[in-house]
């Protein structure tokens, strides 16, 4: 199976409510590499590399966030991956 990179730009409430925490531990519970990112507009990055099936997943879940964020729109750029992560990290 070849893997996908997928970028996705999320914005709403997202800052302040552990977000990229509850990314890490999903991309990392499907099994994906890449990382989530707080951006200075107040969205989050995420860059996730893996199959399509738990990137789908994965961007379902960041439909919906944690109890407290509030998800208004998730734009996906697709691209082949680059194999350069070897977890799913937080980036500051």
């Amino acid at each position: 199976m070849t893997a996908t990179r997928w970028t996705m730009q999320v914005s709403g409430r997202v800052q302040g409510v552990y977000y990229r925490a509850n990314t890490q531990k999903a991309g990392a519970d499907l099994g994906l590499t890449g990382y989530a990112l707080n951006l200075p507009d107040g969205g989050v990055e995420v860059v996730a590399e893996g199959d399509r099936k738990n990137l789908q997943a994965l961007h379902d879940w960041c439909k919906k966030g944690p109890p407290a964020a509030r998800v208004d729109r998730i734009v996906v750029t697709e691209s082949q991956a680059t194999g350069e992560f070897s977890d799913f990290s937080i980036r500051r």
